[in-house]
């Protein structure tokens, strides 16, 4: 059995809920990544921010980076995790159920890695990729409207 351990970088970076979306930009630049998971004072995983977030939820909507923190951005959302020994066909399954495209893998409840679709790509099969990324991207595909491609 694979489990999420074998799929998932264990040198995830985190920020922490008191951190301000400036300091989250900075350090996705720094990493050249393009999202990071917010921990409580604890390690635990609380939620998610994405560079699309810092521009669409906080920038476009008037908040102040300098100003608004992780721990903001986080509130109202369901985060999804695995433990590490989570098999990675039921990470995968969970994933494509709710389109997610980074899973944070916890060890007691505390942070230790995270699943990405990179990582997908590099240890499963083409076809099971593909069947992932289609799952998780189809309700973003415009509705074909041209009746003569039937």
């Amino acid at each position: 059995m694979t489990t999420a351990q074998a799929i998932m970088q264990p040198d995830v970076v985190s920020i922490t809920v008191r951190d301000t979306m400036e300091t989250a930009a900075r350090r996705m630049r720094q990493l050249d990544i393009g999202a990071l998971p917010i921990c409580d004072g604890e390690g635990h995983p609380v939620g998610i921010v994405t560079d699309r977030d810092i521009v669409v939820k906080c920038i476009a909507t008037g908040a102040n980076p300098h100003a608004t923190t992780a721990g903001e951005m986080a509130q109202g959302e369901d985060l999804h995790t695995v433990e590490i020994g989570t098999d990675i066909n039921a990470a995968l399954a969970l994933m494509e159920r709710h389109r997610i495209r980074r899973l944070p893998v916890t060890e007691a409840g505390k942070l230790v890695g995270i699943i990405t679709e990179a990582d997908l790509s590099r240890h499963l099969p083409d076809a099971t990729v593909g069947e992932f990324v289609e799952a998780i991207c189809v309700q973003h595909l415009p509705a074909s409207t041209d009746k003569g491609a039937q």
